[in-house]
């Protein structure tokens, strides 16, 4: 029997696989020979917003679909990829999903995109009008946001709870989880952003963050730290940190001095102010787990005529310093958003 789509998109975050993200894909079965399941927030470091990496969520969902494929009968194939997120530019990030879905279907094929309106993060449902949109309803009030408040607070964990909002796949790989380094790793992380945010959580008005970047181009190299604090504890991070209101007489200053007390780079300051190409401002709301935190990010590009990298030393909160290729440079060992500030600077590069 023809089913009424040739293939059914679903994007999700998938963190956790639960009983929601089970119902629609069931649905998607029913009214397509292909579903394509397209993951969000792909090729990320493991943090408590994103506490499962690709791999993981490609796992969860790949036995969910089994079982559905049990249960239902279904004929259908399944298709899994992950895209990541460019929170500086949905257009990139719709073209990948485009390009994702093109792959699997033949040009005139009838496809329709499905998912729930939750909020104003649906919006990406709205950005293909090549494709019919299957609005679902809320299915329960589930939320993957309290699933993983409750799976990252130790002791609230209940396992019989757990059986009630996901899959039992999801359960086994949930039981199996809470036992390694990396779940104590996100409860760290979530302990410190909990200790953090309680600082100012009696001002009438949540803060705005003002922070500085150092985007230093050398020699096919950029300047990174690898952060040895949390939160983001060893991952690769550009050079900055907060604007001191008290002491900083400019952004310009502060760059300067977060960049010499992580790095140390042996080149004189008049070199280094002649040597910036552009400041940018990067302000995504959600960009840093901290709080609303606004960065100005400064492009510098050193003269490349002897191809010696300055020397460095780290120092302050950075466990190390170093001169790192380009191209060995990827999102999933980038501290929040430096590998999208990066690429923005290497469009930029002439």
């Amino acid at each position: 029997m023809k089913k009424e789509y040739d293939a059914v998109v679903f994007i999700g975050r998938f963190q956790p696989v639960h009983n929601a993200h089970v119902e629609i894909l069931k649905k998607a079965a029913a009214m397509a020979s292909k579903v394509i399941v397209i993951i969000g927030s792909a090729y990320e470091p493991r943090t408590y917003k994103n506490p499962w990496v690709t791999r993981e969520r490609t796992a969860m969902l790949e036995q969910a679909i089994i079982d559905i494929k049990k249960e239902t009968k279904e004929g259908f194939i399944p298709v899994i990829e992950g895209n990541r997120n460019t929170i500086y530019n949905n257009l990139a990030w719709a073209v990948r999903v485009q390009d994702i879905v093109n792959k699997h279907v033949k040009p005139d094929a009838k496809v329709g995109i499905i998912g729930y309106k939750k909020d104003e993060t649906s919006f990406y449902l709205d950005m293909f009008p090549q494709w019919e949109t299957i609005e679902q309803p809320q299915i329960g009030n589930l939320s993957a946001t309290q699933i993983r408040e409750l799976y990252f607070t130790p002791s609230e964990f209940s396992l019989d709870w757990f059986t009630g909002v996901v899959p039992r796949s999801t359960v086994a790989y949930l039981s199996w989880f809470k036992d390694s380094p990396e779940f104590n790793a996100v409860v760290k992380e979530k302990e410190f952003l909990e200790k953090y945010k309680k600082q100012y959580a009696v001002l009438p008005y949540a803060p705005t963050f003002v922070t500085t970047d150092a985007v230093i181009f050398q020699a096919g190299h950029v300047l990174m730290v690898t952060r040895k604090a949390q939160p983001g504890k060893g991952l690769l991070a550009l050079p900055g940190g907060f604007v001191n209101a008290a002491t900083d007489r400019s952004i310009e200053d502060a760059m300067f001095r977060e960049l010499d007390e992580e790095t140390g780079i042996k080149v004189a300051k008049k070199i280094l102010r002649g040597s910036i190409k552009e400041v940018k401002v990067f302000d995504a709301i959600d960009r840093s787990a901290r709080g609303r935190t606004i960065t100005h990010a400064f492009h510098i590009r050193l003269i490349e005529g002897e191809w010696k990298l300055p020397k460095i030393r780290a120092g302050d909160d950075a466990e190390t310093v170093q001169w790192v290729p380009i191209g060995s440079v990827n999102s999933e060992m980038c501290f929040e958003d430096h590998y999208d500030i990066l690429q923005y600077f290497l469009g930029k590069a002439e």
